[in-house]
């Protein structure tokens, strides 16, 4: 590991997801983080469309152990009705610290005004967003730039990068032309060197960790990155320095 440098994932899911052995138990998700070397992980529950149960889920999951875990606040366009109000309440009164979007469970592709609500609440509170990327209709990289360019007092982080080519390289493009845009690393699509292109390409500064855990194995995400051809002060801004300056932990 990199000395003095704190480690935090920022892609983490809490929630019951039984078919695939995705249980709600903060022990467990501790464990794998105790054996990669992972400080603190952000996370999120998507499974509840009007946001509430969810994000409850999330705060409680937090509560037992806010040393070590960071609760992002879920809402969808869904239920456009609740979403104001559960993100005031999830934010002020939970003290979740960021936004968690998920475009396939919705019809909405990201460049769609339902989802400017969201986006204008995050601009107003200057909070960070990260939304699920892919090839699909719903969650292009460059679909989420126009956010970004639309609502630029907000952040937005590309999970998963795009996770395969050629939405990879629409993710750094999108980095390139917007400042409060950013990737992050979790995928099941990942070749050797490809930490290295998306650090060459958008900045080591623009380049966050996260592992997708409990649904992928943090050592592994991790490893990727530290056994990456990037210098010891790139490595520190991708494993968690990034992360310290967008949630504001510093």
């Amino acid at each position: 590991m990199i000395a003095d440098a704190p480690v935090i994932d920022f892609h983490g899911h809490v929630g019951n997801w039984e078919p695939i052995g995705m249980l709600d138990e903060p022990m467990r998700m501790l464990h794998a983080m105790d054996m990669a070397g992972v400080d603190r992980a952000c996370v999120f529950n998507i499974f509840h469309p009007e946001g509430r149960r969810g994000n409850d889920s999330t705060a409680a999951f937090v509560a037992q152990h806010p040393d070590r875990f960071i609760g992002f606040a879920y809402v969808s366009p869904m239920m456009p009705s609740t979403i104001e109000a559960e993100l005031t309440r999830a934010i002020d009164e939970l003290g979740l610290q960021a936004i968690k979007i998920y475009p396939p469970y919705t019809t909405f592709p990201l460049d769609h005004e339902a989802w400017h609500p969201i986006f204008a609440f995050a601009q107003d509170r200057g909070l960070t967003v990260i939304s699920h990327t892919d090839n699909g209709e719903l969650s292009e990289p460059r679909k989420f730039g126009a956010a970004a360019a639309r609502f630029p007092g907000a952040r937005f982080v590309a999970g998963h990068s795009g996770n395969i080519e050629p939405f990879r390289t629409q993710a750094v493009e999108m980095v390139q032309a917007h400042e409060n845009f950013y990737l992050e690393t979790c995928s099941t699509f990942r070749q050797p060197g490809v930490i290295e292109k998306l650090v060459a390409g958008a900045g080591a500064d623009r380049v966050l960790f996260g592992s997708d855990q409990p649904l992928m194995d943090p050592r592994v995400q991790l490893g990727k990155i530290i056994t990456a051809d990037l210098t010891d002060t790139e490595k520190r801004l991708v494993i968690g320095g990034n992360a310290q300056r967008v949630l504001n932990l510093t």
